[in-house]
């Protein structure tokens, strides 16, 4: 078995390592307004969810080169509002399509072609064609060493009538898709397990 300490490597061999056992990791594709009015959509495989009686979402991102935080992060924090908008098979290459680093003065709903759609109880848009879209507000923001984790209250939710069943979610009909290590996806494919404990 290899082992060491992560001092002892590169940045690039820990960063491989975490980012390939911690899979698959599922996609918040996060959309925000900036207080120039431009749309934002990015997405992020650093996410989860913290609780879910009061639920409460997690996005984390790094900062762009110089320390500068990226528009998603920015726009959360200047606004306290975001949308989580969840990522399927039908909606991957548009995903892909938003990640190019755009500045701050255009928006990845028009450079891909995504449709908006209006939210409820916040400002910014949410992805049309989302099987699945949060809204939030910001709970919190935290720094960890050159990371920003939001925290977002949800405050409402979308849910595609394809993707129930007798009105309610079912994970036979979300193919959600994850992010592995390196350049690979995987689309979600329930199994059955009755849990004993």
């Amino acid at each position: 078995m290899k082992e060491f300490d992560p001092e002892d490597v590169e940045t690039r061999v820990t960063d491989r390592l975490v980012k390939t056992a911690v899979s698959p990791r599922p996609i918040a594709w996060v959309s925000t307004a900036g207080e120039n009015g431009v749309d934002n959509l990015a997405p992020f495989s650093s996410y989860n969810y913290v609780g879910s009686r009061q639920p409460i979402v997690t996005v984390h991102t790094s900062r762009r080169e110089g320390g500068d935080l990226k528009d998603t992060a920015r726009n959360a924090i200047d606004t306290g509002e975001f949308a989580v908008n969840v990522v399927t098979e039908a909606t991957l290459e548009a995903m892909d399509r938003t990640a190019e680093g755009l500045p701050p003065s255009e928006s990845e709903f028009d450079f891909a072609d995504v449709p908006r759609a209006e939210c409820r109880s916040i400002d910014p848009p949410r992805v049309a064609n989302a099987a699945v879209t949060m809204e939030c507000t910001l709970h919190d923001s935290i720094e960890i060493y050159d990371r920003v984790m939001l925290l977002g209250d949800v405050t409402y939710f979308h849910v595609a009538e394809s993707v129930t069943t007798d009105g309610e979610i079912d994970a036979r009909k979300l193919d959600t898709v994850g992010r592995l290590g390196g350049p690979y996806y995987t689309v979600s494919e329930p199994m059955e397990f009755e849990r004993e404990y």
